[in-house]
């Protein structure tokens, strides 16, 4: 019996593949480029060697992430033509500037720099060699700027005309600066600091535990508790922010995202779900455990405010409820749980025990990868909370595929299966051996331009030990 391959949907499981490898690299990088601005910073101020150490160990776990999120991204840009050619031609006048303008602003300054931030020590003044530094991070957060605004301008677009079905710019102030961007560039840069801040407590956590790199683990999991307690209460109110933003521009994405299928009785409120097992064929939630009235409080700052229920959009405009209603849930738990460990953590801070707890530091240790299955979360519940449109509510996902055949698809996306679980999967390999062995008490020696060299990228994460010049 012959296999009905679907190109749609296998064209939005290949991407969906792909960007969820990707997005984890700049989830990494755009934060620990930041980090390492600080401790190099540090180190300038202080000349302490511990924060030497530091900067060297985590250079090399970001060049094997920057270069592994610069693979990724290359691959998932070549699929705007080969699997979404109906969106490339409809809106290649809006997204084709922006992710231009990317390459030209960010990519191009984080390639100057990346060779001295990389290779530079000892061979340019430290000044010189912090301003690379600084100019890589500054380079992570301008591309960041740059693909939240095309992704924002999918979920609220703004500033076009339409002319033969094309979307063509009338306003460039108002394509970039789009009703939903704000919200979500904060949201997600935000995302990328909690993420490193809990890699670096993780991995802090995991040399406390066995007794290693005492004195470079303190200083990791004091900075990264001090960080943590700023970026995640900032997460938290931006997040509620960017609820009122998609209450008033996606109104089908938050009924999904709640699984709320009728509207309330005029002033009984919407109820807050925590747990159901939404049925969309009854139009109903099952086993729902919900809190009266805190939905609206939440979602409408008022006692009796409502949302639109998903009964109200027609079912060929429904996102899938299932995966959005759960993946939010996902993401919202792991940000309570983050800020709990956080307050824990100040607390036994202020008590003098936070390096010799044993179950805050497994804790730590437990909640390393939090951050980054939040970034995966938020991303399913944004991107299928968009669905049945690419551009919400202008083109639909339908319209937008290529003209490929289902078998096409399925084999690029089984070869893109393969490929990336062995490159990546070997490339996590190496960094778990890298943080296993942890900060070497060492400086790059001057006469080893030939062996770490800018013609051999990949030779700044080389862990052979090195001398230590005095």
């Amino acid at each position: 019996m012959p296999v009905d391959l679907d190109p749609l949907l296998l064209s939005r499981i290949q991407f969906g593949f792909v960007i969820s490898f990707h997005v984890l690299f700049p989830a990494i990088t755009v934060g620990l480029a930041s980090w390492l601005a600080f401790v190099e910073w540090r180190w300038l101020r202080t000349h302490n060697p511990l924060w030497r150490e530091l900067y060297f160990f985590w250079t090399k776990i970001f060049a094997v992430t920057f270069g592994m999120g610069v693979v990724s991204g290359i691959v998932m840009s070549f699929q705007f033509g080969t699997n979404w050619s109906g969106l490339s031609s409809a809106a290649g006048a809006i997204l084709g500037p922006l992710l231009s303008y990317e390459v030209l602003t960010a990519f191009f300054l984080e390639a100057s720099f990346l060779g001295v931030m990389l290779f530079g020590w000892n061979r340019v003044k430290p000044g010189l060699h912090f301003l690379a530094t600084c100019m890589v991070a500054l380079g992570t957060l301008i591309s960041t700027f740059w693909i939240l605004s095309a992704n924002s301008w999918l979920h609220s677009p703004a500033g076009y005309t339409l002319v033969d079905g094309a979307f063509h710019p009338a306003s460039w102030m108002e394509v970039i600066f789009n009703p939903s961007f704000p919200y979500r560039l904060a949201h997600m840069v935000l995302a990328a600091f909690i993420s490193t801040c809990f890699i670096v407590g993780g991995t802090a956590a995991f040399y406390l535990r066995r007794g290693r790199h005492v004195e470079e683990a303190t200083r990791m999991l004091r900075l990264a508790v001090a960080f943590a307690a700023i970026t995640v209460p900032a997460q938290i109110v931006v997040g509620d922010l960017h609820g009122l933003e998609v209450h008033e521009l996606q109104p089908s994405k938050l009924a999904a995202i709640e699984a709320h299928w009728e509207r309330e009785e005029e002033g009984a409120g919407v109820p807050l779900v925590l747990f159901a097992l939404p049925d969309a064929e009854a139009e109903r939630n099952r086993a729902e455990l919900a809190i009266p009235r805190l939905g609206s409080i939440i979602l409408t700052h008022s006692w009796d405010g409502g949302i639109a229920p998903l009964s109200e959009f027609a079912p060929e405009d429904r996102p899938p409820v299932w995966p959005v209603f759960w993946a939010f849930r996902v993401m919202v738990g792991l940000g309570f749980a983050m800020l709990g460990l956080v307050a824990w953590s100040l607390w036994q801070w202020k008590r003098g025990r936070l390096f010799d707890t044993p179950l805050l530091l497994r804790a730590w240790s437990w909640m390393w990868p939090s951050g980054l299955v939040a970034v995966l979360a938020g991303w399913i519940t944004a991107e299928i909370g968009r669905q049945p449109w690419v551009i919400y509510g202008q083109l639909r996902t339908a319209d937008a595929v290529s003209a490929v055949s289902g078998a096409a698809v399925a084999v690029s996306l089984a070869a893109f299966v393969l490929v990336y679980l062995f490159v990546f999967g070997m490339g996590g390999y190496y960094i778990g051996v890298m943080v296993r062995r942890g900060p070497a008490r060492v400086h790059p020696p001057e006469h080893d331009a030939e062996r770490k060299s800018a013609s051999r990228p990949m030779s700044a994460a080389d862990d052979e030990p090195l001398e230590v010049d005095a």
